[in-house]
């Protein structure tokens, strides 16, 4: 594959929900450019973009992939996106170095909350959009009403350029609007055709459209719309363009993937609309400044994905200056490590070839650098920094365990998982002693446990992560602890009387009001550290205490037989009287929650709530015309909370949640805890 000059690139995002065509759409690019020389199929397992045996087994995109389209002397790189909503990370990582998105759609269809959701990310990226109906040989498929409905739902940018003339299920042919032609597809060929008679009110309508929003071009376009005058072919494809480049037209094109219909019109579309790297959004540095794209300049490239199987790392990248050539050695501008690039690849699906340089704009892949993560820029002096992704946050958490003990292959396989998944987190949590990992959903941790499988050769299971209660006092008690020892020779004693009485801060909270050196002061820090030994473990579940203040007042001691050891064994039996009897309580996690949600969607959200406890604190609209919902809420009821708030606004919701306090749980809640501590202790007692 030959280096492309920038004005010769176009690199295209396709995005929308899962199972309306993403894949297929780009199989039938490849066929009909002869990158492949069949059309594969996911119900087959022998798509170029599905190729991961994660993707084979479960029909659908997993990862977002490269899938370079050659055609008439340009190269489209094509990112193939997921679509499940898990998977969203794959999604900004496509955005992130596209020069413009496709929303794929179908016929019968129409638009859904993925479709949405892809239409928000991109223009919060500052991307032309394109739309493409496919799946246009299913029953009941209108392209026209979906089209309208488009128009209708994401304003009046939205203007068809290409559609399809259907006879029956079977699309006829594809008309483009600008051109008044008509292509039909048989086998590799796509020919002209005659226009329909039937298409001529459909253009005439659609070329209106196009027009009323291609006039704002230029003033000589809008001096010529307003007269009356009808552009010509090169007026109506300098006006797409331009208002494709402003946002003022999103074009929408049409077809059926599987028969290759209208295939060819639309890649011609994206090389004739949509933006070349050096025309599309400038980067921005970390500091938020601009960058551009500069072919003439010193070789840079930013690293926007990672790829870790058992043999090593992929690294895939975009160059942003110069001409990147595997001979050069690029400094890391975050580590400041050295990086030699070695080989250079081109990729298409799984299929690497290696090749002797990759221009600026164009996308390309490295191996085995050694210290390069997602993210990360390179360049040969090391100086610039390309601003970073912002991944959303994590919403759902498992703990995970491996069957069989094999807790080393958990470790090796999860550390190279998250060095290609920024959106999985890993945690080993000292208090509960549990391995907890954390990503979009049940789907997406799904995957990754079967990935330990078959990458790595790990069985594991999940369950929900334990909870990290608490326990403190509610009265002032005071209590002995005595502890004598006589065993032949040196003995061991320590007596304290100790106060205990709820403090004002987590940590335990030591005083002493000794008088009279019933206790000497060298005893103290024993009989802290004793106290702080004990308040690990609550008596009602085990939990460690906290909101604890222990008053050392008196006590007594043994000039030969007084040690460190033996008042802090005094501490501990006077910490032991005293929990049962100051009326412990045990605490619950609280965080401050933000759920994000359509308006109509806002009753059943804040009835949810309420049913797990939760206080709402307020509501308020935010920019992109959801509502906020504020609340408090325990920790304990919100384990299945993204999974649950996906299916009541179907999909559209997200949330954040923070720690912000403990609070007391309430009596049957404590009930509940407490058996489960004495089950967990029995299970333990029997291992």
């Amino acid at each position: 594959m030959a280096a492309y000059a920038i004005d010769k690139l176009r690199n295209v995002c396709l995005l929308g929900h899962v199972g309306d065509g993403k894949s297929a759409l780009t199989e039938s690019m490849l066929y009909l450019t002869k990158a492949t020389d069949r059309l594969g199929k996911a119900s087959d397992g022998n798509t170029v973009s599905d190729f991961d045996p994660e993707e084979v087994k479960r029909q659908f995109s997993i990862s977002t992939t490269i899938d370079p389209v050659e055609y008439n002397g340009y190269k489209i790189n094509i990112l193939d996106c997921p679509g499940f909503f898990d998977l969203v990370g794959e999604v900004y990582e496509g955005i992130r170095v596209a020069d413009a998105g496709c929303i794929v759609v179908t016929g019968k269809s129409g638009i859904n909350v993925g479709s949405e959701k892809s239409w928000r990310m991109l223009a919060k990226a500052g991307l032309p959009r394109f739309f493409y109906i496919g799946k246009m040989d299913e029953e009941h498929a209108d392209y026209h009403k979906v089209a309208a409905d488009l128009r209708e739902k994401f304003g009046i940018s939205v203007c068809p350029v290409v559609f399809p003339v259907m006879n029956g299920t079977k699309v006829e042919c594809v008309v483009d609007i600008v051109s008044r032609k008509a292509y039909k597809t048989d086998g590799l060929k796509t020919v002209e055709v005659p226009v329909p008679a039937s298409a001529e009110d459909h253009i005439e309508e659609y070329r209106a459209l196009i027009s009323e929003n291609a006039a704002e071009a230029s003033e000589e376009l809008m001096e010529k719309f307003f007269e009356g005058e009808e552009f010509t072919e090169e007026e109506m494809l300098a006006g797409i363009r331009a208002g494709v480049a402003s946002g003022s037209i999103c074009p929408v094109f049409g077809g059926c993937a599987f028969t290759g219909a209208g295939t060819i019109p639309f890649i011609e579309g994206l090389i004739a609309y949509a933006p070349n790297p050096a025309e599309g959004q400038n980067d921005v540095t970390s500091e938020g400044e601009s960058f551009k794209l500069d072919p003439a300049g010193s070789p840079a490239l930013y690293v926007f994905k990672n790829v870790a199987d058992q043999y090593g790392r992929l690294s895939y990248f975009r160059v942003v200056s110069g001409t990147v050539t595997g001979d050069l050695t690029l400094i890391n501008s975050r580590s400041g490590s050295k990086e030699k690039l070695g080989h250079v690849y081109m990729i298409r699906g799984k299929k690497s070839t290696e090749v002797d340089a990759i221009g600026t704009g164009d996308i390309g892949a490295v191996s085995k650098l050694t210290d390069t993560m997602t993210c990360d820029t390179l360049s040969l002096a090391g100086d610039l920094t390309l601003a970073a992704i912002e991944f959303p946050r994590t919403c759902y958490s498992r703990a995970i365990v491996a069957k069989g003990g094999n807790e080393d292959k958990i470790s090796t396989g999860l550390a190279r998982l998250k060095d290609e998944d920024p959106c999985l987190v890993t945690e080993n949590n000292a208090e509960t002693h549990e391995q907890i990992i954390s990503g979009m959903g049940d789907m997406h941790l799904e995957i990754v446990c079967s990935k330990l499988k078959s990458k790595f050769g790990v069985d594991v299971s999940t369950a929900a992560p334990r909870i990290a209660y608490r326990e403190k006092i509610r009265k002032k008690v005071e209590a002995q602890g005595r502890h004598k020892k006589q065993s032949g020779g040196s003995g061991q004693f320590g007596d304290v009387w100790i106060r205990f009485e709820p403090g004002e801060n987590l940590d335990l909270e030591f005083a002493e009001e000794v008088f009279g050196g019933s206790v000497p002061r060298q005893y103290f820090p024993s009989v802290e550290k004793g106290l702080r030994d004990s308040i690990k473990k609550g008596v009602l579940a085990g939990y460690p205490v906290v909101n604890l203040k222990a008053t050392l007042y008196d006590g007594s001691y043994h000039p030969v037989d007084s040690k460190d050891i033996a008042f802090q064994m005094a501490a501990r039996l006077a910490y032991k009287k005293a929990m049962p009897e100051a009326n412990p309580v045990i605490l619950e996690p609280y965080g401050t929650l933000k759920v994000y949600v359509p308006d109509e969607y806002m009753g059943d959200i804040i009835g949810d709530l309420n049913k797990r406890r939760g206080r709402v604190m307020g509501m308020n609209p935010t920019e992109d015309h959801m509502q906020v919902i504020e609340a408090e809420v325990p920790f304990s009821e919100m384990d299945s909370y993204a999974i649950d708030l996906r299916s009541m606004t179907r999909g559209w919701g997200s949330f954040e949640l923070d720690f912000v306090r403990y609070e007391e749980t309430p009596p049957a809640v404590q009930a509940s805890i407490i058996e489960e501590a004495k089950s967990r202790m029995e299970e333990d007692d029997d291992e």
